[in-house]
């Protein structure tokens, strides 16, 4: 078999037994904020509860051709996550929380159907149709073997990913993957690398205060994934917990001589940027964010990183 189809396994700290689908939009109906919990109503309960302590997979509808904001949804599985708890909402009681941990982004994200593949095999009729029935419950059980190969199409190379597709389309048995990298996903070098590639293609490599993109003969570039709540402080895995900086402006960002307000203005720690930076920065006064809106900061983060690092006042 080609070395392309060296998928990684993810190696979990425990056997998945009920890990699921819970489905969210970038501007959902509900109360949820995916880095940190899920809002959901009673229907679901049973299911959610199953998932506790176990991983789950995010996916993104494309309901009624758009979200709140106009634009349509991916109709992918686009990050895990780790349930930790179940809480009831207090203010409405027929609806509760799940509170996550380990939220990371996939690299890739996954459609729920390539061809007459279904990652789901709860969702495919007999007749190779969707069961638009199971389709629409937003939070769903998945088996374990279904987690894993979302995961792994989720966080392999671009290249593997379609290869693997072009070969499941004149596949007549199950593809074989020689010996998969085995890789932790709750080790640092695995997440670091996964949230980097995530923030480089939002930014297309490019710083978003300087719009500087330097890169080497290798294809190495230089700009690098600054988180904005700091990993220490809890501080997810999340593309809208993210923004690409060059070095010396990511050292400064994370000693809060730089910071950003909800409205995309660069924030100057008085008499503590000297003059060169100040050059440097673009001349506006304001980054350059994605356009896509499920990789946009988040008002939460960049409020934590004001309160907590801006030296500004």
């Amino acid at each position: 078999m080609e070395e392309a189809f060296q998928l990684p396994f993810l190696i979990l700290p425990w056997r998945a037994m009920a890990t699921a689908v819970f489905t969210t939009k970038v501007n959902p109906v509900y109360d949820d904020l995916p880095e940190v919990r899920y809002h959901f109503p009673k229907t679901y309960l049973n299911q959610a509860r199953q998932a506790v302590g176990d991983w789950i997979v995010y996916y993104e509808p494309r309901r009624e051709g758009a979200d709140l904001s106009g634009r349509a949804g991916r109709q992918s599985y686009f990050a895990t996550a780790r349930v930790n708890r179940i809480e009831q909402d207090g203010n409405r009681r027929d609806h509760f929380y799940a509170y996550i941990s380990d939220y990371l982004e996939f690299t890739n994200p996954v459609p729920f159907r390539e061809g007459v593949t279904y990652h789901e095999s709860s969702l495919r009729k007999p007749d190779g149709s969707t069961n638009k029935g199971q389709f629409g419950r937003a939070l769903r059980l998945l088996l374990p073997e279904e987690y894993q190969m979302i995961c792994r199409l989720g966080f392999a190379d671009k290249q593997s990913v379609d290869r693997y597709y072009t070969a499941m389309k004149v596949a007549e048995d199950p593809i074989e993957y020689g010996r998969p990298n085995r890789v932790q996903l709750l080790e640092r070098p695995f997440r670091d690398a996964a949230f980097t590639r995530v923030i480089q293609s939002a930014y297309e490599s490019t710083c978003a205060m300087t719009g500087l993109k330097l890169i080497n003969g290798g294809g190495r570039c230089e700009i690098e994934a600054a988180h904005i709540r700091p990993v220490a402080d809890d501080g997810p895995d999340s593309p809208r917990n993210g923004i690409a900086l060059s070095r010396t402006v990511h050292w400064m960002f994370d000693r809060g001589i730089l910071s950003i307000s909800d409205t995309g203005e660069i924030l100057m720690a008085p008499k503590l940027v000297p003059d060169p930076v100040r050059r440097m920065l673009h001349s506006d006064g304001k980054v350059r964010l994605p356009t896509t809106p499920a990789w946009t900061p988040h008002p939460l983060f960049l409020r934590y990183h004001r309160e907590n690092f801006y030296k500004g006042g």
